[in-house]
């Protein structure tokens, strides 16, 4: 994956442990492209301190108490609704993740990840990207298909050839900066075109749609290029 332009990004970390707070910081401070701008161990020096921060992601473990973690983000994103959140998990909980996606996480990923992946993920949320660990998404297959219309339902017709495109680079796991490269259009236009599938798909927001896409390019129904 193409890296984030050379500037320093600013995480504010969440995490009730120590010792585990303090090895993800020395962990994202040894890359430099991160700086940590803050760190608490619990929601409410957690908002106390975001606000002067500056933040451009805030990492937050659900150790916090599942509850307690979620209900830190929906504040956070209340807040500042710009804010870019990934969340470190313990264990994957279809429940806690679809709850997570709803209030606005784009970054889901398991504590016990290989150290690469963890940086990955944060650079894809920074590039307003979505990062799930591989268990969760097979959750999100799981239930978009149980749950949710099917991807085969989607009426694809209705979508101009750009918009099918975009539709397909996203089902790719690209990012809306990516699909502003590849087909050479500013990135304000291709957020316009999501919000124009979105409407003609009957789909509630970008993480729905994001789902759809990755289910239909997993049955092989993208173009190839």
């Amino acid at each position: 994956m193409p890296l984030v332009p050379a500037t320093e990004h600013r995480i504010f970390l969440v995490d009730d442990h120590p010792l585990f707070r303090m090895g993800l910081k020395s962990l994202l401070q040894s890359d430099q492209r991160f700086v940590i701008c803050g760190e608490a161990r619990d929601s409410a020096s957690a908002l106390s301190a975001l606000h002067v921060a500056e933040a451009d992601i805030v990492i937050i473990d659900m150790e916090l108490g599942p509850s307690s973690a979620l209900e830190l983000l929906k504040q956070i994103k209340t807040a500042q609704p710009l804010m870019k959140a990934l969340l470190l998990c313990q264990h994957d909980d279809d429940q806690y993740l679809e709850r997570a996606l709803r209030l606005g996480a784009t970054g889901y990923i398991r504590k016990d990840a290989p150290v690469e992946e963890v940086i990955e993920s944060i650079v894809r949320v920074l590039r307003g990207g979505l990062a799930l660990s591989a268990q969760s998404s097979e959750l999100i297959l799981r239930r978009v298909t149980s749950c949710e219309p099917s991807s085969d339902s989607l009426n694809l017709s209705l979508l101009s050839n750009r918009e099918l495109e975009i539709f397909q680079l996203l089902g790719q796991g690209g990012t809306t900066r990516e699909c502003s490269v590849q087909l050479g259009i500013s990135v304000k236009t291709v957020e316009a075109h999501l919000a124009g599938i979105r409407t003609k798909l009957g789909l509630k927001g970008i993480n729905q749609l994001r789902r759809h896409a990755v289910l239909w390019c997993s049955k092989g129904k993208g173009r190839t290029a």
